[in-house]
């Protein structure tokens, strides 16, 4: 009698196909890939807890499957880049059952379907402890090199892709859509200076584009663009500290020349809207203007990660 783990591997199996550049996928001792170009290969990692990145409920085992493989798209497209290919790594509750496991990597499946990327390996393993699920992707820059966090120039515009704050809360942390189809367009449109996605929030992602490009940003406290959520979710914190701090939002922070702001403002055209948020300085540190002209600091508040302790759900 085969065992319950083959037995999901054949049914993971059933449920992908494999495409370029995968030439050789799920089934034998190691995947093959042969790239159709000779540009740079992007590789990205991400291993998601349950307890620490998602809880039962709020998720489902489809919605955990679904965001393992999200932030790793997430991450490609803040390279400016095209995922080809993922690596699912499992630790599954082994109290759960067949059904909770084919839930999980259905959930992951389907999202790998809708961009075109291949399931093409990985490992399941069973204990007694919570859903661990590590995904490795693998993929290559749209133009010929990847964007990186560094690269912003003094006078550069800083934009930022939908809106920010209220994500834990309301849920979006397990259904937001990586921006894939967003960069892609925005390569077609302008020269990006530098860019990274917003996953500890606003702030403390600016400040790792800020150190990586060695330059200051001012930012406009009433351009920061803040969700339904955040913006009733006015409590101990406002609205703009849920906006700029709350993480887990998942969108795109990103420098260009002032002519391609413009050009970005004038002839976006894409459901996902993009917003300026402020310019880049050659004073280093980042500073934030409110309406009544107040300068104040904007230090990196947000998710901190600590030895030995992962990013939490608050």
């Amino acid at each position: 009698m085969s065992r319950p783990e083959f037995q999901l591997i054949d049914w993971i199996r059933g449920q992908v196909r494999d495409r370029a550049p995968v030439t050789l996928g799920i089934g034998d001792d190691a995947a093959c890939l042969k790239p159709s170009s000779d540009r740079e290969t992007l590789i990205a990692i991400d291993m998601l807890m349950e307890g620490v990145h998602f809880t039962f409920p709020l998720a489902t085992p489809q919605l955990a499957g679904r965001k393992a493989l999200a932030v790793n798209l997430s991450d490609i497209a803040a390279m400016a880049g095209r995922p080809t290919a993922a690596f699912v790594s499992v630790a599954l509750p082994i109290n759960r059952g067949m059904d909770f496991a084919k839930d999980v990597h259905a959930g992951l499946i389907q999202l790998a379907d809708e961009y075109d990327v291949v399931v093409a390996g990985g490992d399941t393993n069973s204990w007694d402890g919570p859903l661990v699920i590590s995904v490795t992707v693998v993929g290559e820059p749209i133009e010929r090199s990847a964007v990186y966090r560094k690269g912003a120039k003094p006078g550069d515009w800083l934009f930022v892709t939908g809106g920010l704050g209220g994500s834990l809360s309301s849920g979006r942390h397990l259904t937001f859509p990586p921006r894939l189809r967003e960069v892609e367009q925005l390569v077609s449109l302008v020269d990006l200076h530098a860019m990274l996605d917003i996953s500890d929030g606003l702030a403390a992602d600016m400040h790792h584009m800020l150190n990586a490009s060695q330059v200051g940003a001012l930012i406009e406290a009433d351009q920061v663009p803040l969700t339904e959520t955040a913006i009733r979710e006015a409590d101990f914190k406002t609205s703009l500290i849920h906006g700029l701090s709350d993480g887990e939002d998942f969108e795109l922070l990103f420098a260009v020349s002032p002519d391609d702001g413009r050009l970005l403002l004038s002839d976006w055209r894409n459901e996902t809207p993009v917003h300026k948020i402020g310019e880049i300085s050659e004073a280093l540190g980042a500073r934030i203007r409110y309406s009544d002209g107040r300068i104040e600091p904007l230090p990196p508040l947000g998710w901190t990660h600590h030895l030995g302790v992962g990013k939490g759900l608050g």
